[in-house]
């Protein structure tokens, strides 16, 4: 019997394979590839296997759904290829094909969260007893660090009171509110507004946004170019000077659905224009600043990371933690699908945590997957010393109440 084929055929995408020159540059980045030191379990391996098959010279075989569902999706090999080799869209198709064939099959779990993200009321709802836990400090998982969100206001609610109230005059940006980070971590959206519009920035929010599909990306399941059509209908008729996301996996996303619509851009990325309003911190603090960047703001948005006026800003003494920019493990969903491999990246990236000087000490970062999964360094005793995790937006935030925003006027 003739094996089907996985990705296109060849004649469909006659560059996506014969691009790979086998150089090995993506070996030295690839997490994987470093945790097993299999050819396979690498950016090139991965591309041989899924050439052969589609070429029909491989059977379809367990071990190349094992090495695909091996991937974090770092997208980490993309900026060392010299060959321009687009892994991150192949790995996409070929992940979604795979979930079509049932080659790989999404635990029960991550199959009805992708079908509640693609409902936010329904979602932010199942979602209201988890957020009066966290506000009242407890944390039920390994994956929920600290915050005190919103338990029945939400960011739109919160965006028109505070715009009412302060009356900015500058830039205009759409806010997406994310899934996840509107459901759990409202927190952070609402110090996002803060922020935005103490810096003298309108913002609005289309009450008719959905989930970025990011979710869908990750697991393989279908729905993602659904949602991606809704938030073309909700982005793109706004007048708006961009569109701004405090997620950066959730920018990616979104950035490739309203391509040719709107350019969108990391909410630190967009600061760093404006000159943000910098905080005073009391003299000698000795609060210490270590700023990971997740892989979908440097490999995805190809950004260099996040703005230095922006750290600056935020009054403290920071610095980049070791291997800023190689992955931490969390990959979207891989540490709920591949626990072991996700801790073990992990385990190395955490350990200068231990010996950190600073206190406290404080993992900042900008995306809410990568915070959960710095969190879990402590819960899981990968981290035995005391830390904190907050995204670089909270440092920013002037708090429930700031002053008002002055009217800026061009000279």
């Amino acid at each position: 019997m003739k094996p089907q084929p996985s990705i296109a055929r060849p004649e469909e995408s006659p560059d996506y394979f014969s691009n790979c020159t086998h150089c090995g540059f993506c070996l030295a980045v690839c997490p994987t590839y470093k945790l097993t030191g299999d050819e396979n379990n690498s950016p090139r391996g991965r591309l041989r296997l899924w050439s052969e098959e589609a070429a029909g010279r491989l059977p379809r075989d367990p071990w190349t759904d094992h090495y695909t569902s091996e991937c974090v999706g770092c997208l980490a090999c993309e900026p060392a290829c010299p060959a321009t080799v687009p892994y991150g869209e192949i790995f996409e198709r070929v992940r979604h094909e795979h979930v079509a064939a049932r080659r790989a099959t999404p635990a029960l779990s991550l199959r009805l969260a992708a079908a509640a993200v693609a409902h936010p009321a329904l979602f932010g709802a199942a979602l209201l007893p988890a957020r009066v836990l966290r506000r009242a400090g407890f944390n039920m998982h390994r994956f929920l660090f600290p915050g005190r969100p919103a338990v029945i206001e939400s960011t739109s609610a919160y965006v028109k009171k505070l715009m009412a109230r302060q009356r900015p005059t500058g830039p205009r940006v759409a806010f997406l509110t994310g899934c996840l980070m509107e459901a759990m971590f409202r927190e952070i959206n609402f110090a996002t507004v803060r922020v935005l519009v103490e810096n003298n920035v309108r913002v609005v929010i289309p009450e008719d946004q959905g989930c970025c599909g990011a979710f869908q990306s990750h697991t393989g399941l279908e729905g993602a170019e659904a949602l991606a059509e809704k938030n073309r209908r909700a982005f793109g008729p706004l007048e708006v000077d961009a569109v701004v996301s405090n997620s950066s996996g959730c920018g990616y996303a979104l950035g490739k659905a309203l391509q040719g619509h709107h350019r969108v851009r990391d909410v630190l990325d967009f600061l760093g224009d404006l000159r943000p309003v910098r905080r005073v911190r009391a003299s000698g603090d000795p609060t210490r600043i270590y700023v990971d960047l997740p892989c979908h703001l440097v490999h995805g948005q190809k950004l260099s990371g996040i703005p230095a006026n922006v750290l600056d800003a935020t009054g403290f003494r920071w610095e980049l933690a070791p291997r800023a920019k190689d992955c931490c493990g969390s990959g979207g969903v891989y540490n709920l699908q591949k626990p072991e491999n996700a801790r073990a990246i992990l385990a190395e990236k955490s350990a200068f945590l231990n010996a950190a000087a600073g206190d406290p000490v404080v993992l900042a970062t900008s995306n809410h997957v990568c915070m959960m999964q710095w969190h879990s360094a402590g819960a899981t005793g990968l981290v035995t010393r005391p830390y904190k995790v907050k995204h670089v937006i909270q440092l920013l935030d002037p708090g429930e109440e700031f002053s008002p925003v002055p009217v800026q006027t061009t000279p």
